[in-house]
């Protein structure tokens, strides 16, 4: 009768072991799977909008293409369209896209 007993008590204590288990798998396929993408992708922005320089065409993220004329800390100054009027200040946030002065595609 005690080893039944004693194999109750260990079948009862495998789930709790088993639940931890696979809440530590879940916790991780959720951070390898959304949080460390995402990281990657704020780094690249950051480090793109690091190295932006004035000259370079850039992509805004409401689709227009211009080119960077001025930098400060947290704006550019960008200028759309042939005519050389149209001067916008802009967030550095609103880049998405950057392609160097010298590169062609």
């Amino acid at each position: 009768m005690g080893v039944l007993l004693a194999e109750t008590e260990a079948v009862g204590a495998m789930p709790w072991f088993t639940m931890i288990l696979v809440y530590g798998a879940l916790l991780l396929a959720l951070w390898f799977f959304f949080f460390r993408p995402q990281k990657k992708e704020q780094n690249r922005v950051a480090s793109m909008l690091a190295a932006l320089e004035v000259g370079d065409c850039v992509l805004t993220t409401s689709g227009f293409y211009g080119i960077v004329i001025d930098i400060s800390d947290d704006t550019v100054i960008v200028e759309f369209g042939n005519n050389k009027n149209c001067r916008i200040p802009m967030e550095k946030s609103a880049i998405s896209r950057v392609e160097k002065a010298g590169t062609t595609e």
